[in-house]
C-alpha cells in the first residue's frame, strides 16, 4: 500500500496561507533549509494538489526564475508526476499531470492501493481537510515557520471531527524553522 504524506508550512498563528492565499511568507533564503527542502525534492513518488495550489505551483516552478533561484527544487517538482483534483479546471498543462475530476476520497484511496512510489500533498488545504476527515492521510510533515500572518486559511479548515496526532520526530533550523513529523494516533 502506498503511503500518502503531507508536507505544508505552517505560521505560528496556524495558517498555512495568508489571507490573500499567498504562501511567499514560508521561502526564506537559507543554505541549511534550502539544502533540506533540496533533499526532501530528491525523495521521489507523486505529488497531489488541488486547483488553487496547481495553479500557483504551475505558475512558477517551471520558470527561469525558479530554475535559477531553487535548481534542485525545481527540477524534482518539474519531472515528479503529479495529480490535479479539480472539477472546474478543463486541463492540466504542467509537465507529467494528469487532472482528475472524480470523487476525491474515492480516487486517493484506489490510488493508495496501487503499487508504486509513495504520495505527498502540498499546500492543497482543501484537499488535506478532506482525506483528513476520511483516514487517508498516513504522514503529516509540519514546517513551523517563525512568523504571525493574523489572519489566513488553516490546512484542517473544514476538518468535522477531532484529529488526533502522534509526535513521531522534530527537527530544528538555524533560520527558526521547525520540522515536526506527525502521525495519526
Amino acid at each position: 500500500m502506498r503511503k500518502l504524506i503531507v508536507f505544508n508550512n505552517v505560521s505560528l498563528d496556524g495558517y498555512f496561507v495568508d489571507a490573500e492565499g499567498d504562501m511567499s511568507w514560508a521561502h526564506k533564503r537559507d543554505v541549511e533549509w534550502s539544502a533540506f527542502a533540496g533533499e526532501n525534492a530528491r525523495g521521489g513518488g507523486v505529488l497531489l494538489f488541488g486547483r488553487k495550489t496547481y495553479e500557483l505551483m504551475a505558475g512558477y516552478w517551471p520558470t527561469p526564475m525558479a530554475i535559477q533561484n531553487s535548481p534542485e527544487v525545481a527540477e524534482g517538482m518539474n519531472n515528479f508526476s503529479k495529480v490535479v483534483f479539480s472539477r472546474t479546471l478543463d486541463s492540466a498543462s504542467w509537465k507529467n499531470t494528469k487532472l482528475v475530476k472524480g470523487d476525491l476520497a474515492a480516487e486517493v484511496r484506489k490510488m493508495k492501493n496501487q503499487d508504486g512510489e509513495g504520495m505527498a500533498i502540498l499546500g492543497s488545504g482543501s484537499i488535506v481537510a478532506q482525506l483528513a476527515s476520511e483516514e487517508l492521510i498516513d504522514e503529516y510533515q509540519i514546517a513551523l515557520i517563525p512568523v504571525a500572518l493574523g489572519k489566513g486559511r488553516t490546512m484542517f479548515e473544514g476538518v468535522k471531527k477531532r484529529l488526533n496526532l502522534k509526535l513521531m520526530k522534530t527537527r530544528a533550523f538555524a533560520n527558526g524553522n521547525l520540522m515536526l513529523w506527525y502521525e495519526p494516533a
